[in-house]
């Protein structure tokens, strides 16, 4: 069975919604972020998904401020791949804003391929909104992780890898559990895997209450995890998490379901980076 192949444990610490009166403990400043992405990956993180925030705290997808992010972990001599988030949260809502830090030295970028709803705006991306930040990321040798937050997004996948937008093998995340998204259920996360293009990989987001079981049914079906306070600032019911919290759990549950942790060196040949 697929179990066989080393878990992949990604690192979201910090994410666009998430604020310090919600949990203290979230990372906001650079060296902040860059303290916890250090600390994950010492516990077993292979990747980091990066956010960043303004001087307010307030969500941006500035270049320079990821640019500081990258060159604080290179200084550290930090082996994780970096994967830069290019979602909708960040301000701005065309290619230039979203796409401005492909440039920066980085492996991976994240990559909606459809639209949907978050509880007070729209997650907008168009195709050709898509096409461009594909593009950008192909032509600086950056591999995207399609984020699926719905069915469609992965017939959207499909469509573009058809249109010469995206190349294969491609590699998921199944968001699961964002309001006005799909459920966080075993039933759905199924389907979505089984729908994925033949020889994708794939993580599983869990966000809020859905955290643990759909990351624990990832495992199971061969699957990949992500974890981090953007996608849940509680560990448990009333207990407030650290990034470090949630990724040693996740090392726990791999453990007792037989799931070595992968490096990342081989997290990176197992995603072909």
């Amino acid at each position: 069975m697929a179990r066989k192949e080393k878990l992949i444990i990604t690192i979201a610490p910090t994410g666009n919604v998430p604020t310090k009166k919600m949990n203290p403990n979230i990372p906001v400043t650079t060296d902040e972020i860059v303290e916890d992405i250090i600390k994950c990956r010492k516990l077993g993180a292979a990747i980091a998904h990066i956010h960043v925030r303004d001087e307010k705290g307030e969500p941006t997808c500035d270049r320079e401020i990821y640019k500081e992010i990258l060159d604080k972990l290179e200084e550290k001599n930090s082996d994780i791949i970096t994967q830069l988030s290019t979602g909708a949260r960040g301000g701005g809502n065309t290619a230039e804003w979203r796409g401005q830090m492909l440039d920066l030295n980085t492996e991976m970028a994240s990559l909606t391929t459809g639209s949907s709803n978050f509880a007070t705006k729209v997650n907008a991306n168009s195709f050709n909104l898509i096409k461009e930040l594909a593009d950008k990321m192909y032509t600086n040798n950056i591999k995207p992780e399609l984020e699926a937050f719905d069915l469609g997004m992965i017939d959207n996948a499909k469509l573009l890898v058809k249109e010469g937008v995206l190349k294969e093998p491609l590699h998921f995340n199944l968001v699961m559990h964002v309001k006005g998204s799909i459920r966080g259920t075993p039933r759905n996360l199924l389907h979505m895997v089984e729908s994925l293009p033949k020889g994708s990989t794939f993580t599983v987001s869990g966000i809020g209450p859905s955290q643990v079981p759909m990351l624990t049914m990832s495992m199971l079906m061969g699957g990949h995890t992500r974890t981090g306070l953007e996608d849940t600032i509680l560990y448990d019911k009333g207990t407030i998490g650290t990034n470090a919290m949630l990724v040693e759990r996740i090392v726990r549950l791999a453990k007792e379901i037989g799931r070595e942790i992968a490096t990342p060196d081989e997290a990176r040949k197992i995603l072909g980076l």
